[in-house]
């Protein structure tokens, strides 16, 4: 795949500016939410189809950690880091106190909420995303760990029903947590490790809809360096799996375990609190050029980084990437696409604690979504149909879930509408919203 992109980046950038993005992961107590059951549809492509295509694949990594009291009973620690109160704040527009400098058109929400999952992949279905890598904690109930497992099989299906596919990004690092929490032994890592993979063994990595390299499934392991360090630590967590997966590390590939890596923004080439332009793109080229030799290319592509940390009292905070209305997210994109990758990782869907999100907001609305959408059309051959105010639509949709919650006749036929826009039918779908939406004045 290693070929026609260029001709494709003039087509949809104007101009490229430069930035970076950072990393975090830190825990919460909360419930499990409610399991639900998506509307029934089957997947429009399968992965084969889209690889043959010899365009890369845009993958937008997927945060599924975050609570709400109407779904989950309590306020999940990623919405509040212990310092804000959503319960009791508002800012002068009635938005609720909330741990981001950002605000998502749909307030703050539930990882295990129906109606935000459906509006979620519906969004990347209409952007021309083509599947999630998960941010995931493992199985164990500690902390949230088990919160966010419930909540991505749940994510999953809603995945797997828009037609998309998806990839699992491991936290090993969580087992380093355990182990100072007293809920794990040290001498135990390696086994509760094995138990991790055999568990994406038994419920995700033989699925048509999960990633895969060369007939392995790909595992995406955040950190760099992971918790599990050397490539004999992989080797050995994989003995006990009938097909290993094809590793991808952070940064720079754990060899010969891991067949590449993954670029992130180098919030940790900071200087005075703020990323510049120039140490953005010299991590970018030396990424680059170490990734030439692998066989399977992982880029990356962000649109900058505010982090909320230190008005948390969380840290200091990991540094500033200045999003440039757009263009940072613009840049690096174009970036990855020079470099011909097999997968594009957008990073990410719904970190809104580092600022790193491209879901819509208030402040940026549909912006990086119209840009993917560009991108998506000018890689499609067949053509891709779908257009700005397409985008709309989920939200309305959304909306109308929760205006006749409880109603069987009206969600029946908003499933109608969900099937439509997941068959390319837009106009079906319009039709559908309209007879339950108010008339515009």
């Amino acid at each position: 795949m290693k070929n026609q992109i260029g001709q494709i980046l003039g087509l949809i950038f104007s101009t490229a500016v430069i930035a970076s993005c950072g990393l975090q992961m830190t825990p919460t107590n909360s419930q499990t939410p409610p399991t639900g059951v998506a509307p029934t549809i089957e997947p429009t492509k399968s992965l084969s189809e889209v690889q043959k295509s010899k365009r890369p694949l845009l993958m937008v990594h997927y945060m599924p950690w975050f609570q709400t009291p109407d779904v989950s009973g309590t306020w999940g620690w990623h919405w509040t880091m212990n310092h804000f109160d959503p319960n009791l704040e508002k800012n002068e527009k009635g938005q609720l106190a909330i741990a981001s400098h950002y605000y998502p058109l749909t307030g703050p929400y539930d990882s295990g909420d129906d109606a935000i999952l459906e509006y979620q992949v519906l969004l990347m279905k209409l952007s021309g995303i083509d599947g999630v890598i998960v941010d995931w904690y493992g199985f164990e109930d500690f902390w949230d760990y088990g919160v966010i497992n419930s909540s991505t099989h749940k994510l999953f299906q809603y995945v797997k029903k828009a037609g998309l596919f998806f990839a699992i990004c491991y936290e090993d690092r969580t087992i380093d947590n355990m182990i100072k929490n007293g809920h794990l032994n040290t001498d135990d890592a390696h086994s509760h490790g094995q138990q991790v993979m055999l568990y994406l063994q038994d419920n995700w990595f033989g699925d048509e809809s999960y990633l895969k390299f060369s007939g392995h499934p790909v595992l995406f392991v955040f950190g760099n360096p992971p918790y599990f360090a050397s490539s004999s630590d992989w080797e050995s967590l994989f003995s006990v799996l009938e097909i290993s997966p094809a590793l991808i590390t952070e940064d720079d590939p754990i060899t010969p375990a891991a067949s590449s890596s993954y670029p992130w923004p180098p919030m940790f080439m900071s200087s005075n609190g703020v990323l510049t332009q120039e140490a953005l793109q010299a991590y970018l080229t030396a990424f680059y050029k170490k990734a030439e030799s692998q066989d399977y290319l992982i880029a990356g592509a962000f649109p900058g980084f505010h982090d909320i940390y230190k008005e948390a009292g969380v840290s200091e905070g990991y540094g500033y990437l200045d999003p440039r209305n757009g263009e940072t997210f613009k840049f690096t994109l174009q970036t990855a696409l020079s470099n011909d990758p097999d997968v594009i990782q957008l990073i990410t869907w719904n970190d809104f604690g580092e600022g790193t999100s491209i879901e819509p907001t208030f402040e940026y609305e549909y912006q990086y979504l119209e840009v993917i959408q560009d991108t998506s059309r000018s890689l499609t051959q067949n053509g891709f149909e779908f257009v700005s105010s397409d985008l709309s639509i989920p939200l309305q949709i959304f909306n109308l879930r929760r205006q006749y919650q409880g109603n069987q006749e009206v969600n029946a036929r908003l499933d109608e509408a969900f099937n439509a826009i997941v068959s390319d039918n837009v106009e079906l779908a319009k039709e559908i919203i309209a007879i339950y939406s108010p008339p515009t004045p």
